[in-house]
């Protein structure tokens, strides 16, 4: 059976549109809820939120009743190039990682192939609701790859900013790159596309980072660092940031999950903001996912999810992981103590939050991030009538936050263009990236050659000592009684190690 909306035409380029009758979180100061309430926008503005509103002639209608008007999402990490590897690295450590990337395959990276990553997550940002996202690009190893990337950003119609970065070389050396400044002078002057420089700090006592700081402070760039990152970065890092006077309030940090109070201090004294991305903290390492100390130090807090080389793209999925890890932390203190927790303290609406106000703040876009009249018109209609999921809608923040799903957004308009309509993209020519995206992985297992491909997603399992069990109600007697040890994936006396 087709989809109710499948025979749907999406709103013309430049025509107004209003979306009626639904439930409508502003994110404004005051988190206004309106139910059953309109968002008409025009001329890629908010021009009005409220109950029965009269719009101009030739406005076209868009039937939110039964659904959820949120404004667009903001996404602060992703390292959009990587995404041509979707779940290739699903069982990955940070290490591994590290090792794939930066030591090993990620100059085989060719500038077509961050193209066709850009432009494939660029569209799966758009299709789940995410209307702003910040390309973590690391891969940006000569300036034709930078140009790649951007071009790709420029064909699809969300927002994006570009993060400059090179994994292949130090943030002093390609910072220093006449060529690659040229590059930011000429794109920053461009418009559509926002820029930053995405380099990090490893701690090192004669802070060669610094060189780089100049050169963003040079050209009036932000600055987005990994901070915080079990093993990689650290709080001298962030000491040697501040001292040198390089801590601004549009400073993105990333994760910053293994900090010390000393540098979240730093972090809120400076206006800086941080970056969580849950999924990643949770299952790579990178250290526990930070909301429940950051909360503490009045930090302000946005949403991202990283990489698809692993985890899901959406942020959906961050605001759900994010809750359940702050909560779990929660509950995991107070049992320690003998104590019950009664009350959590994040809750859904916060979440909410930050995945569109808190974005946008950490951006520097008081633009975006509300429906509000006079905003820009970034905004979302979360409504499947094809789904009982989407019944009864009683919370709506609860409903975003731990019911909906990619599959549930049905219209996207960015700066007021509808980019998804009746569950459909709008103009993305997707064979077309497909073939981008597979040829881009023809020549990267070509590369590698097949064995260290198939290698690369399946990396060695531990070996996992079985313990005994003396309330063991069977005849078993488990391999620790007879002096061997065995792991949980095999019954081989050996160590277990199978790597």
């Amino acid at each position: 059976m087709s989809h109710p909306d499948a025979d749907v035409v999406a709103p013309a380029a430049g025509q107004p549109v209003v979306l009626r009758g639904g439930t409508v979180l502003t994110m404004d100061n005051a988190h206004t809820l309106l139910p059953e309430a309109d968002v008409l926008v025009v001329d890629g503005r908010v021009a009005a939120v409220g109950t029965a509103l009269e719009v101009p002639e030739g406005t076209a209608e868009i039937d939110a009743r039964g659904g959820i008007v949120m404004p667009g999402m903001v996404d602060t990490h992703r390292h959009m190039w990587q995404t041509a590897m979707r779940g290739y690295g699903a069982d990955w450590t940070l290490t591994q990682y590290f090792v794939w990337y930066y030591l090993e395959h990620g100059r085989a990276f060719r500038p077509e192939d961050v193209h066709a990553g850009n432009l494939l997550s660029a569209w799966d940002a758009l299709e789940a609701g995410v209307t702003t996202t910040v390309d973590w690009s690391h891969g940006l190893q000569s300036v034709d790859h930078a140009e790649a990337a951007a071009d790709a950003l420029l064909a699809v119609p969300g927002r994006f900013v570009l993060a400059y970065g090179n994994i292949q070389a130090g943030p002093w050396e390609w910072t220093a790159d006449p060529a690659v400044q040229s590059f930011l002078r000429r794109r920053q002057d461009e418009g559509r596309l926002g820029l930053q420089l995405a380099f990090d700090v490893t701690g090192d006592p004669a802070f060669p980072e610094k060189a780089a700081f100049e050169v963003a402070r040079e050209l009036g760039l932000p600055v987005t660092t990994h901070a915080g990152v079990w093993g990689a970065t650290n709080d001298e890092g962030i000491r040697l940031m501040h001292e040198h006077g390089f801590m601004a309030p549009e400073t993105v940090y990333v994760h910053a999950a293994t900090l010390s109070t000393d540098s979240y201090h730093r972090i809120a004294a400076t206006g800086g903001s941080i970056s969580v991305s849950t999924e990643s903290e949770q299952s790579a390492g990178q250290g526990y996912p930070p909301t429940w100390q950051v909360r503490r130090h009045g930090i302000p807090v946005s949403l991202s999810m990283d990489t698809s080389v692993w985890w899901s793209s959406d942020l959906f999925s961050a605001m759900r992981t994010t809750l359940g890890a702050d909560r779990s932390r929660e509950h995991l203190e107070a049992h320690a103590k003998g104590e019950t927790v009664t009350q959590v303290h994040l809750r859904a609406e916060q979440v909410v939050d930050w995945a569109t106000r808190g974005g946008a703040r950490a951006l520097g876009r008081d633009d975006l991030g509300s429906l509000e009249p006079g905003k820009r018109a970034d905004v979302v209609l979360i409504k499947n009538d094809a789904s009982p999921v989407s019944f009864p809608l009683l919370n709506p923040y609860g409903h975003v936050a731990f019911q909906a799903q990619r599959g549930d957004v049905h219209t996207v308009l960015v700066d007021g263009r509808v980019v998804k309509h009746a569950h459909r993209l709008v103009g993305a020519d997707l064979p077309a990236v497909r073939r981008a995206v597979d040829a881009t992985v023809e020549h990267l297992r070509g590369e590698m050659g097949e064995e260290t491909w198939v290698q690369g997603m399946n990396p060695a399992l531990p070996g996992d000592e079985v313990l005994d069990n003396p309330y063991t109600y069977t005849e078993y007697k488990s391999a620790s009684t007879h002096g061997a040890r065995g792991s949980v994936f095999g019954d081989s006396g050996d160590s277990g190690d199978a790597g």
